[in-house]
């Protein structure tokens, strides 16, 4: 057991350590009036910041050549099989395309498709040297696609000012580049309006 000296110098070393910005006199005045109060000073959390797990850059994406199709594999014959997929995809997605389907029905669900894998022709353009390129479309971008060619050759063609043409079962649609500047999951999403005249 501790003497009443003892006890008292442990009191006031206990209070100088947990409440550091009081004064000496603050301190004995406290112990007079019996009532002690402790300052507790809570350390504050920081919370770790969540790294948003980022993506590659255009430069970087270029780099590694992602997008880049090799030149052996540009060849129309081994893609005929993704063309293929592609037309059953497009009936299914269009209830099969029976004679009896509403135009702008059919329509409205080819801007929202995919068209990786279609044939398109180049039927209208601004620069005269597009015009007849026809093909499959191997990659779509914001502003071109990548065409393949029956003599194998990769054509890459923008969409601005040029009108593509799509054909499947007999059903012809037409494509305004102009109006389709979007990427392919954006374009899922859109709200295309129906216009009477559209220019290039």
């Amino acid at each position: 057991p501790q003497g009443s000296e003892e006890a008292k110098a442990f009191v006031n070393a206990f209070l100088k350590r947990t409440m550091p910005k009081k004064k000496d006199e603050a301190i004995q005045d406290i112990l007079t009036r019996k009532a002690v109060v402790l300052e507790h000073y809570s350390k504050k959390k920081t919370k770790p910041k969540r790294k948003k797990t980022k993506g590659f850059t255009a430069k970087q994406r270029r780099e590694m050549c992602l997008f880049e199709i090799e030149p052996e594999q540009q060849r129309y014959a081994i893609f005929l099989p993704l063309h293929e997929l592609w037309k059953q995809y497009i009936r299914d997605l269009c209830h099969g395309l029976k004679p009896d389907a509403q135009p702008h029905m059919v329509q409205g669900k080819l801007l929202k498709a995919d068209l990786h894998g279609a044939i398109v022709t180049v039927t209208k353009s601004k620069c005269p040297s597009y015009v007849g390129i026809t093909g499959i479309i191997l990659q779509e971008f914001k502003h071109v696609f990548k065409i393949i060619t029956k003599e194998d050759k990769l054509k890459v063609v923008p969409k601005l000012n040029n009108v593509f043409s799509l054909e499947i079962d007999g059903f012809i649609s037409y494509i305004y580049g102009s109006k389709f500047q979007l990427r392919a999951s954006e374009r899922s999403a859109k709200k295309f309006k129906l216009k009477g005249t559209i220019d290039l």
